[in-house]
């Protein structure tokens, strides 16, 4: 389309108006104006009448399109045109339309101003059209004087630069909305720190900086009010938790340090330091800029700098409560919580050369209630010390009282190498203390998959340490545990059964060699499964000793030994006795003698026909406690045998002191007592129950062989299979009346 020559000279009319701004060659920052037009005259009509115009400060830099489909390209290789002069007719009568619906449907340019311009009227389009498309301006090229041109210029990049300002602020509002919420999911200092950094890239762009805060409570060992490096962005990672003073730019050191003393910011071209504070934490932000910040940049900052504040208070009193949670107070190491948490990490590490174990001071309470609280948490101070400089690859925490939980490579975490540590004595106030430990361990190889699962592992394995009389160390195998949950079956069996009355006693008759009478009985426990099986004594009784259960059980043996003695009593067989053997925990408990005693009055028996046997290990833990129980046990006329005499240890000097009745030979000293030389413990034995006055039985008999030599040798009473195996009550009866008819 042509243009004639009167509307070229309405077109280039020169205002004599002084009130445009002028065009400043100094300006760098400019306005990008696309025109489009296939008239090239057109381009330079334009570009000539808007040369000295400066529009909100920026002069104009043009583009050039001969059509509709190079202006879209254009706009599509340029994101920052503000301005398109588009002519309606080009290549098609709706050329110039379909270039704005490209740009505001297709693109999704809404901020982008459109004057439209026409040669014809006819050619306009309606007003519909310009509704719908955001068309900033329509005109006639007829009548579109310089001076309208200009006002038409001007209005239209002001409204884009209106659009531009709240489209930047909305857009970083929406940024400091997710900064926000994306700040609120970190829970520690640092990576809350790391986190703002992160945040402040994306506010300002091509920006790097730091966090600074006085690092007291923050960074271990920080016990001055110096500022520390807590976080950053395009420095080493080697900086963090290091003084700012190691900050290698003394000009940034310097504002950062006037911008947390003067409280408040520092704006610069190549610096700018923002400070914050919020219930009593202080810190600032320093960033380094590769252009000074607009006035958006900066309105926005100080919005986000308020959340900042709040969440840096808020990460604080998480710490804090962290701390609380998964931390040792004495120590600062991390408790047993947060071992679980680095043993999960240990669980998912590819590393299988990785080793973990837990370290037992053994006595430790000895020395708390020796020397006192304080020399005992300066020695757990010591120790921790002591391990945590064993290795830097190490990971240590504090998860009992006197226990330590250790995880890293096996040249460090192995037995030799924490056996060492415990070599040379620990100094604790004025004591220097020599100690040493048990030690359980698992590989990686070993390990569950879960914390909690390699804690319960190595415990495993620790408890068996502690139990060893070889080694102080024990590493875990999958064979432990397996014994270990055969063992809760079993203990779980055993309460089930005891309760649904499974137990039963069985009686193993004792007879007088000089007249072959039986005089009394063992009462022998046995246990009868639900499918028919009995499970051994030698099985089940540790294990109820093990948990406890043992003191029910033997209550009820107790009472129903007593229960058999009245139904003796009440038959032909008065005069003969029941034995019920007694271990260690029973005796333990405060009111075992008067349990005995009680269900002994209840049954209204013969406290003489009840006898109690104890063997010599019990003796060994508290010797003087169990004498006097036993003293007492027999001043309510209740026997006390001394059962497998000569296979323990105490001493003989106790032997004098218990109130004892009788004697028990036990069956190791039997077996081979009718071979040549073989009859010389149960000999001693037997003459040392004489020279006190007590009767002596013998177990364990098999052969007529034996009972002769232990005829010979003047035993009193015997037992064994060789006269009768342990049978049930009735049987026993039975046998009581064809032997004591």
């Amino acid at each position: 389309m042509q243009v004639s020559e009167n509307t070229n000279d309405d077109f280039l009319f020169i205002d004599d108006s002084d009130e445009d701004e002028i065009f400043d060659s100094a300006i760098r920052d400019t306005w990008k104006v696309l025109i489009v037009d296939d008239d090239p005259e057109i381009h330079s009509v334009t570009k000539l009448a808007l040369s000295d115009l400066v529009v909100l400060g920026r002069n104009l830099e043009y583009l050039h399109a001969y059509s509709g489909q190079d202006a879209c390209k254009l706009i599509e290789e340029h994101d920052d045109i503000v301005l398109v002069l588009l002519d309606v007719v080009m290549e098609s009568d709706d050329a110039g339309l379909a270039v704005v619906k490209h740009i505001r449907e297709e693109l999704k340019r809404d901020d982008i101003r459109i004057v439209l311009r026409t040669g014809q009227p006819g050619y306009a389009p309606e007003e519909s059209v310009i509704k719908d498309y955001d068309i900033n301006d329509y005109k006639t090229k007829t009548e579109l004087t310089r001076r309208k041109l200009v006002t038409t210029v001007y209005a239209a990049i002001r409204s884009y630069q209106q659009i531009d300002s709240v489209t930047k602020n909305r857009q970083g509002l929406e940024k400091i909305i997710g900064a926000a919420a994306s700040l609120l999911e970190q829970h520690s200092v640092h990576d809350y720190a790391n986190g703002v950094l992160a945040e402040f890239k994306m506010l300002v762009n091509n920006s790097r900086g730091v966090f600074c805060a006085r690092g007291q409570g923050i960074v271990d060992g920080a016990d001055d009010l110096s500022l520390y490096i807590l976080g950053q962005d395009g420095l080493s990672e080697s900086s963090v938790n290091q003084k700012l003073t190691t900050l290698d730019d003394r000009d940034a050191t310097s504002q950062i340090t006037s911008c947390f003393q003067q409280k408040q910011h520092f704006f610069g071209v190549k610096y700018t330091s923002f400070y914050f504070a919020s219930g009593g934490f202080r810190a600032v932000i320093h960033l380094e800029l590769t252009q000074a910040l607009t006035t958006i940049e900066k309105q926005l900052i100080e919005v986000f700098l308020t959340n900042i504040a709040t969440g840096y208070e808020n990460v604080h009193l998480f710490q804090k409560l962290r701390n609380a949670a998964y931390k040792d107070w004495l120590t600062e190491l991390p408790n047993r919580l947060d071992f679980v948490n680095l043993l999960d990490d240990f669980c998912q590490s590819d590393d299988d050369r990785l080793v973990t174990a837990l370290v037992d001071l053994n006595h430790f309470s000895d020395i708390n209630d020796g020397l006192g609280q304080d020399i005992g948490n300066q020695l757990l101070m010591a120790v921790s010390k002591r391990i945590r400089a064993l290795s830097d690859k190490n990971q240590l925490a504090r998860i009992g009282a006197d226990v330590f939980g250790i995880i890293g490579p096996k040249e460090w975490v192995n037995p030799e190498s924490l056996s060492a540590l415990f070599n040379q004595p620990f100094a604790a106030g004025e004591q220097n203390l020599l100690i040493n430990a048990s030690y359980g361990f698992c590989s990686k190889k070993s390990a569950g998959s879960r914390g909690v699962k390699v804690l319960n592992q190595i415990n495993i394995a620790l408890n068996l340490a502690k139990k060893s009389l070889h080694e102080p160390y024990v590493y875990y195998h999958q064979e432990m545990e397996d014994k270990t949950l055969w063992r809760l079956g079993m203990i779980r069996q055993l309460r089930t059964d005891f309760a649904d009355n499974r137990l039963e006693l069985f009686y193993q008759p004792q007879l007088s060699l000089a007249t072959g009478k039986i005089i009394g009985a063992e009462a022998l426990l046995r246990w009868k499964t639900a499918d028919g099986k009995f499970i051994s004594p030698a099985v089940f009784i540790p294990l109820a000793e093990y948990s406890g259960l043992i003191i029910d059980i033997g209550n009820w043996v107790v009472d129903q030994a007593c229960q058999q003695l009245n139904r003796l009593a009440a038959s032909k067989f008065p005069d003969v006795s029941i034995s019920v053997n007694v271990s260690i925990p029973q005796f333990k408990r405060d009111n075992f003698v008067n349990t005995v005693i009680e269900i002994a009055k209840s049954n209204k028996v013969d406290p003489s026909k009840l006898e109690l046997e104890i063997t010599e290990n019990v003796l060994m833990d508290e010797p003087q406690v169990i004498i006097d129980a036993l003293v007492k046990l027999k001043s309510q006329g209740i026997s006390i045998a001394l059962d497998d005499f000569g296979t323990g240890f105490s001493s003989l000097s106790y032997l004098q002191k218990l109130p004892l009745d009788r004697l028990k030979v036990d069956r190791s000293f039997v077996s081979e007592i009718a071979e040549p030389g073989g009859s010389i413990i149960a000999d001693t034995i037997i003459n040392l129950g004489k020279q006190m006055n007590l009767k002596v039985i013998a177990e364990g008999i098999e052969t007529s062989e034996q009972e002769a030599q232990l005829i010979a040798l003047g035993c009193d009473e015997v037992q064994g299979f060789y006269y009768a195996k342990p049978m049930p009550a009735d049987e026993f009866f039975s046998c009581l009346e064809k032997i004591n008819r």
